[in-house]
């Protein structure tokens, strides 16, 4: 996350509490705060003015994924409790500035998280819907850390749950549509096969055109990529490639985009059988 020297300046002043909308900090809560995210400082005597230093320690983490740690702390509702002062009234504030650096904060529940306004994260709510079922709610949990990954700047964390999520979602389809699924064995190409199979989306069936199967196959494509691109770029194994923000946003699309086909043929199957 990399924010401009205004944003910097509207920062700092809500952290020292200098715009009368947040709570006081004083110099040695600034360094406290701080050193939780990379400093290593003392506070003493020669202390810099507070909103210098709250300003100069937001440039040191500025551009890395500890600045949306920061600003996560910052706004974390129990940092509010038993004052005056309002997260609402905080994030309105904060948005007028990171607006253009293509930021906003969103409310989700009783927490703000920030939402990146640059990236073209396709939008995926869990077709699951409010079932309280273990699966289910792990679905639901992927698809947001893939898009808060991406919005701090994680991608290597954001591609680990794309896989997960995909994992998560066939896993379930499997479920459903077979009753009695073959345990996973970690192998996602092979258990997207056998979902493939069971929603009549195999390739190799001769009674498809072959514009069909070229999309067909791509699917497969798309899986194989997923499983291999995690192994070298995500954060469950040694990297030997650092993924950039476009390939975390085309890796996250790719299962959102896999998984809602998947779902949406899924319940056509079961509604042609309804019928019958």
């Amino acid at each position: 996350m990399k924010i401009s020297e205004r944003s910097v300046s509207a920062l700092g002043r809500v952290i020292t509490g200098d715009e009368g909308i947040s709570p006081y900090r004083s110099g040695g809560m600034l360094v406290r705060l701080f050193n939780e995210f990379g400093g290593n400082d003392a506070y003493g005597a020669g202390f810099p003015s507070r909103w210098d230093y709250a300003e100069r320690k937001i440039r040191e983490i500025n551009d890395t994924p500890l600045l949306s740690s920061l600003l996560k702390e910052i706004l974390d509702p129990r940092g509010f409790i038993n004052t005056t002062f309002t997260l609402d009234k905080v994030a309105e504030y904060l948005n007028k500035y990171l607006k253009y650096d293509g930021y906003e904060l969103v409310k989700d529940g009783e927490f703000i998280k920030i939402r990146d306004t640059k990236g073209a994260i396709i939008p995926f709510e869990n077709p699951f819907g409010e079932s309280t079922e273990l699966a289910h709610l792990f679905i639901d949990e992927q698809v947001t850390k893939c898009d808060s990954k991406i919005s701090e700047g994680d991608y290597d964390g954001a591609i680990t749950n794309a896989r997960s999520l995909l994992e998560a979602f066939l896993c379930e389809l499997e479920k459903e549509l077979s009753g009695t699924p073959e345990p996973y064995d970690g192998d996602l190409i092979k258990l997207y096969r056998r979902v493939q199979k069971m929603l009549n989306l195999d390739p190799s069936r001769p009674d498809i055109e072959q514009p069909i199967k070229q999309v067909l196959n791509g699917l497969v494509s798309i899986v194989t990529g997923l499983a291999a691109i995690r192994n070298k770029m995500s954060d469950s194994h040694v990297r030997t490639y650092r993924p950039s923000k476009r390939h975390a946003k085309l890796v996250v699309n790719s299962a959102k985009t896999l998984a809602d086909f998947l779902y949406e043929t899924k319940e056509h199957i079961l509604l042609q059988k309804a019928k019958k």
